[in-house]
């Protein structure tokens, strides 16, 4: 897949994974009450800045906060964008 997005400095652009579908006895719950899922797989990393190494490439799994990031759309799928240090965790 090729990107046409390079995010800058210490940003990240992160493709989050998908919202489990959950049912209660039958019952769907719909896409608006799903929670946000809390991780994802950086697609593209920015180079750092002067002061803060960039340690995510593109590939890793990461979790991240639950308000992390500003949510895009490219070319029909959803992602987010945020700083480095938004992220968390990245999952071995």
């Amino acid at each position: 897949m090729t990107m046409n997005i390079k995010p800058l400095a210490d940003r990240v652009l992160v493709k989050p994974a998908p919202a489990e579908t959950k049912t209660i006895g039958g019952i769907i719950i719909p896409d608006t009450a799903k929670e946000k899922p809390l991780k994802g797989e950086v697609i593209a990393a920015g180079n750092g800045t002067k002061d803060e190494e960039m340690v995510l490439k593109a590939g890793d799994q990461v979790l991240y906060g639950k308000y992390s990031g500003q949510e895009i759309e490219i070319e029909g799928e959803k992602y987010l964008i945020m700083r480095q240090s938004d992220v968390l965790a990245v999952l071995a």
